[in-house]
């Protein structure tokens, strides 16, 4: 049953909303705190590239058709699902939220939960290693120019030559600087993750609560209904199964082993909360962020709902196979015994 509730870091996300919503910040109050949102990100991205090896990144191109795969169905199945979801618009989707859709199609994939769910379903871990690391080192280069396809494919604005500028400066640059530090401080930097982990999720949460107050203070809720989030979340949950479906039978059809089709099947259905807000911020100011980051707020949990029950069912069927193995090498041991007899 556990597996169905929403974990510590998604309740403090509904807290901050919540926060937002009856007392957002506004003002001169608003500037300040938009500044110090954004080293905070900076802050983020720094660590993101300091805590990672030198040593995954050369792993990550040995097994390169593995890869390729989950690239592929990251930001090639997504984004053509993303625009499929088009036909919706806007007589039962708002065209607010569809942005926040199509840009949860163009954002890379998680690190944490991905290398989690593989290690729990018994699946290739460094392969998922490395692509969930090199998902999210090209997804600062390829979310932008995504973006800025799909939106104009779509006919939705909201993307520029600016915003890219600036995801090179506030994140890539930030990152970089962290790689170039990873032989010094890499090993303290992960050594510390307990005491470092207030820090990745502190920054997401500000840039939440600095989306949401000024889309309430445009707002929101006077323009959003149940039925449009009701919307939302269907649209989310069918996305999902159909990337879930393709990844976990397509790497059947390419002949993968069972362990890379579950590094696959993880690593290729997820969407970064950690990088996709902090990127919003960048590519969509001055719009309102909070409908474009709800339905990546809403996925994130119903993709760790949906991958916790996949991940078990992978390990009960390894321990069922590994069971019959042992039930018939004690067979055939003691049909042996019976004829040497």
């Amino acid at each position: 049953m556990s597996r169905f509730l929403p974990d510590n870091f998604t309740l403090m996300l509904v807290a901050t909303v919540v926060l937002a919503s009856f007392f957002p910040v506004s003002g001169v109050a608003a500037g300040y705190f938009g500044l110090a949102t954004k080293v905070a990100i900076g802050l983020l991205f720094f660590l993101h590239g300091a805590r990672l090896s030198r040593d995954v990144v050369i792993a990550g191109f040995l097994h390169w058709k593995l890869h390729l795969t989950i690239l592929a169905a990251t930001f090639v199945l997504f984004p053509i699902f993303g625009l499929a979801a088009g036909v919706l618009v806007p007589t039962i989707l708002p065209p607010a939220f569809y942005t926040g859709i199509l840009f949860l199609c163009v954002l890379p994939s998680t690190v944490q939960s991905s290398i989690a769910f593989t290690s729990i379903a018994g699946g290739n871990v460094p392969a998922a290693i490395c692509s969930a690391s090199a998902s999210n080192i090209f997804g600062m280069f390829l979310t932008p120019l995504l973006a800025g396809v799909l939106f104009s494919a779509s006919g939705h604005a909201g993307f520029s030559l600016d915003a890219l500028q600036s995801i090179l400066l506030q994140l890539l640059a930030p990152f970089i600087l962290g790689q170039v530090l990873q032989p010094w401080i890499g090993d303290f930097i992960r050594s510390k993750k307990k005491i470092l982990m207030p820090v990745d999720r502190g920054s997401i949460l500000m840039v939440v609560y600095l989306a949401f107050s000024e889309s309430v203070n445009e707002g929101l809720w006077k323009t959003m209904s149940l039925r449009d989030l009701g919307v939302v979340i269907a649209v989310n949950i069918v996305l999902l199964a159909l990337v879930l479906l393709t990844t976990m039978y397509g790497s059947r059809w390419l002949g993968f082993s069972k362990e890379d089709e579950i590094a696959i099947t993880f690593c290729g259905s997820k969407k970064s909360l950690a990088s996709g807000v902090p990127i919003a911020t960048v590519i969509f100011a001055g719009q309102n962020i909070g409908s474009i980051v709800l339905p990546l707020m809403l996925f994130h949990q119903i993709q760790l709902m949906a991958c916790a029950v996949i991940a078990q069912r992978y390990a009960d069927a390894r321990k069922k196979q590994a069971s019959e193995a042992l039930v018939q090498s004690a067979r055939d041991k003691k049909a042996a015994t019976s004829a040497a007899g």
